[in-house]
């Protein structure tokens, strides 16, 4: 008996080797959070992130998503700062939301910067992304993906906008510093607010109005149930990204690294896609829905260029000139390359 206890405990030890060998990972689960509902685009990213981490990462690696910014009180502005502190994983948001924090992040929204998704992808792909990729890893958060919340279209309840006057008195709802120095140089009466308050108060009169975009947010966000009047004045653009704490980043090897900026990558492709092409067909869905569209003639933009150029000289300042410059210098050199071809 005595000499069947080793062939017993060696029996043990394969069966305990085995067992583990059949036992699946445990997949780490990474929080996410994000400032719309479960029905956008934001969300569609997010999901499509996740979907991707975990192919690439044989399971091992999962996301939970956490929309309307449940994690931080529905306070989408506080997202970005407890990322960059480590207390939030990842956090797809928008360049405006982050402005608190990083106010150099304006620049992408400054109005009328952008004429067009040329000048836009110049910036997102080119020298002026890898610039405020690197502002951002200075306030402890990784840039991984740039996606698009798009240009933000004016709506209100009380008559249709065509010229700068007509926004002069109306209550609009902002999301940030910079929307608050451009609806004043409109003569509006602006009021930050969150997003999460915004539909009743828009359903209760609190506010006129809003500003956002067609694809990204007014569609599936509904605003068309609280909303009469829309006008296309392309004012300002909003690009989305995914960022991650870079506590988080730095505790992962190369090999995740690059599997997580993959993820992110194809996530947000897919995501700018899908924005653009819910937006190339809003119009005609808005219509039907019952809103009045107003799309301004070249001339009629021009007005609003002028009438907000005020609030574009002084956040050209407070992002700082050299960035601004930055920005411009690349999509002039995009048109150049246009008309060239």
């Amino acid at each position: 008996m005595m000499r069947l206890k080793p062939l017993a405990a060696v029996a043990a030890l394969v069966a305990a080797i085995a067992a583990t060998a059949l036992t699946p990972v445990e997949a780490k689960t990474f929080r996410l959070s994000h400032n719309t509902n479960d029905s956008t685009t934001w969300q569609k990213g997010a999901e499509k992130f996740n979907e991707l981490l975990k192919e690439k990462s044989g399971g091992e690696m999962d996301v939970r998503i956490f929309p309307m910014a449940q994690l931080t009180g529905g306070d989408q502005m506080k997202q970005a700062e407890m990322v960059g502190r480590g207390a939030l994983d990842f956090v797809v948001t928008s360049a405006i939301n982050v402005t608190p924090l990083v106010p150099e992040m304006a620049v992408f929204s400054l109005p009328y910067l952008y004429s067009g998704y040329d000048d836009v992808d110049a910036t997102t792909s080119g020298e002026p992304g890898k610039k405020m990729e690197e502002i951002m890893a200075e306030h402890g958060i990784v840039v991984l993906a740039w996606g698009e919340n798009g240009f933000r279209e004016v709506t209100n309840n009380v008559h249709p906008v065509k010229t700068p006057d007509d926004m002069k008195g109306l209550k609009m709802r902002v999301a940030g510093p910079m929307y608050i120095d451009v609806m004043n140089a409109l003569g509006a009466n602006p009021q930050q607010m969150q997003w999460t308050e915004t539909f009743s108060a828009l359903q209760q009169g609190v506010v006129d109005g809003q500003e956002n975009p067609i694809g990204a947010v007014i569609i599936p966000q509904r605003v068309y149930e609280v909303q009469k009047y829309l006008t296309t004045w392309h004012y300002s653009y909003d690009p989305i990204f995914v960022g991650v704490s870079e506590k988080l980043w730095n505790s992962w090897d190369d090999k995740t690294k690059e599997m997580v900026r993959s993820a992110a990558e194809e996530a947000m492709d897919y995501q700018k896609t899908i924005t653009r092409e819910d937006t190339a067909k809003g119009i005609d869905f808005l219509k039907e829905k019952g809103m009045e569209i107003y799309q301004p003639s070249d001339a009629e933009i021009d007005a609003f260029r002028e009438a907000t150029k005020p609030a574009f000289d002084t956040w050209a300042k407070k992002v700082g000139p050299d960035l601004v410059g930055l920005f411009q210098e690349t999509i002039d050199a995009g048109g150049k390359k246009a008309e060239a071809k």
